[in-house]
């Protein structure tokens, strides 16, 4: 019995190293792709800063390796964004074998969701938050400033903003995990609503550049995701254990 239960431990260990090195594989075959555009990449990410700025200003490297490792930086995270998809069709392969049909079914749907939300989350921060907050920035400072952005700089920047709202776009999905496995309930969720607005400014405060409106462009839209999921989780409320054979 011993044995068995050894043999089983170690084959899933082997099932979790293969699909993780199928994750890693998947994202640089997408990198070796799309390197050669890299500068293209950085040039499409840096446009609503460019769009704003003057006609003579321009944006600049203060470090002598930065034209190239910010590009290739770039590069690389949308290589491991757009490996998205494929990593989590690896962790359901891995994980769907120990689920029930009935579990299955109300999974799938989550996990989709949740890689379009990912999506989403970054679109809506690139053509609707960045454009918004640049042009503030860019033209809030004294007239005689000249705006010459680093490179480097923009591009930390640019990808906490995208990580950020990815990640804070999938409240609904986690809210509906949360009441699907029991651990709360709509009724107990709604009833902690002001608490919970109260957070969800603090986790956009960090989760963004210190200014407050990076803050409250992240947190109405956590708001309007989280009253979304509140909607959606009565659909996947907790019910009793079913049979096996489902």
């Amino acid at each position: 019995m011993a044995e068995e239960v050894k043999s089983g431990f170690v084959a899933h260990l082997i099932e979790l190293r293969d699909r993780l090195i199928k994750s890693l594989l998947s994202i640089l075959v997408i990198f070796i792709a799309i390197v050669y555009f890299a500068n293209d990449i950085y040039t499409f990410v840096a446009a609503p800063l460019i769009s704003h700025l003057p006609s003579t200003a321009t944006m600049i490297a203060t470090d002598v390796t930065a034209p190239f490792f910010a590009p290739f930086k770039l590069t690389l995270f949308v290589a491991l964004f757009a490996s998205i998809p494929w990593i989590l069709h690896q962790v359901w392969g891995f994980i769907a074998p120990g689920l029930y049909k009935h579990e299955k079914r109300m999974l799938m749907p989550i996990l989709a969701s949740s890689i379009f939300l990912f999506y989403g989350g970054i679109a809506f921060c690139y053509f609707v938050v960045l454009p918004i907050i640049l042009g503030f920035f860019t033209s809030a400072g004294p007239a005689m400033l000249t705006l010459a952005p680093d490179i480097s700089s923009y591009l930390g920047f640019v990808l906490k903003l995208f990580f950020a709202f990815g990640v804070a776009f999938e409240i609904p999905v986690a809210i509906m995990l949360l009441c699907w496995s029991g651990a709360t309930t709509t009724q107990s969720l709604k009833e902690k609503r002001p608490y919970i607005v109260v957070g969800v400014f603090v986790v956009a405060m960090f989760l963004t550049p210190p200014d407050v409106l990076s803050q409250t462009l992240l947190a109405l839209p956590m708001l309007i995701l989280f009253e979304l999921g509140l909607i959606l989780a009565k659909f996947y409320t907790a019910k009793p254990q079913q049979e096996s054979e489902e």
